[in-house]
């Protein structure tokens, strides 16, 4: 994942400041908050699927961590300190299932490196990072570039735009399995070729030395939070806290913990 440039980072930030101003001057707004605020805590279930580093994975023990987590929980303390009346826990689930569950109403938002995908039939938050598909392939690969990428077997996870790239690829056999971490696994076995992933999770792999990253992108992109169409009244506040966040200083410190230490 391409890191946030500071002037995406400025626009979302005066994106917010308008937004806020414009809610403050508002008796509806003002209402909606104070209504939000005096409310019983509405419990929000967040999906995730924690295969997928640096921004979700599980710890040996068995602990949710990684940036979306961490910005999932900043996301509800500032809520809960700006007047929402929200409680919240995360469900682990495979990727592929989030959105329908979302659609179902077994889960209310989806924080784990959504990206856009017309198929994809929720509510999308403003952006919180770019991001781009990439192929990574074993270090000791013949492959050098994604035109050797043709006819040959690729992996990707499961309902991810990863594998729209890799279906997409002339020729290519593709594999798709719910779990990252297997795809990866597979690749440094020799049971595929390549793997289609977002840079930041390519660039975790690279670092560990048994894979490397080829030049360029197969599709720049966008990362989101999502929710069930049509739910504002879930995604408005949601979004105000996004953009609190991007103008955070934790902001930084979470990239550098998470993205840029890798």
């Amino acid at each position: 994942m391409k890191a946030l440039n500071q002037i995406f980072k400025a626009a979302i930030a005066a994106s917010a400041a308008l937004s806020l101003t414009a809610c403050s001057s508002g008796t509806a707004s003002s209402s909606s908050a104070s209504a939000a605020s005096s409310a019983a805590a509405q419990n929000i279930v967040i999906a995730i699927s924690p295969d997928y580093p640096p921004f979700d994975s599980l710890t040996a023990d068995g602990k949710l961590e990684g940036f979306d987590y961490d910005m999932g929980e900043w996301i509800f303390n500032w809520l809960d300190n700006n007047g929402y009346s929200y409680t919240h826990e995360w469900k682990q689930m495979s990727f592929d299932t989030i959105v329908s569950a979302i659609q179902t109403d077994q889960v209310d938002l989806g924080i784990s490196g959504f990206t856009y995908a017309e198929d994809r039939k929720v509510l999308f938050s403003d952006p919180y990072y770019d991001s781009a598909q990439v192929a990574v392939v074993a270090a000791d690969s013949t492959i050098t570039s994604k035109d050797d990428l043709k006819g040959k077997k690729i992996g990707a996870q499961l309902g991810s735009t990863g594998e729209t790239c890799a279906n997409e690829i002339e020729g290519a056999a593709v594999q798709a399995v719910e779990d990252m971490g297997v795809i990866m696994e597979t690749l440094k076995s020799g049971g595929i070729d390549a793997a289609i992933l977002d840079i930041a999770v390519a660039e975790n792999y690279v670092a560990t030395g048994n894979f490397k990253k080829l030049d360029g992108s197969l599709l720049d992109e966008n990362v989101y939070v999502i929710a069930k169409e049509g739910n504002t009244d879930l995604m408005t506040p949601v979004n105000k806290a996004l953009a609190a966040f991007l103008a955070s200083d934790d902001f930084d410190t979470y990239k550098a913990k998470w993205i840029n230490a890798k």
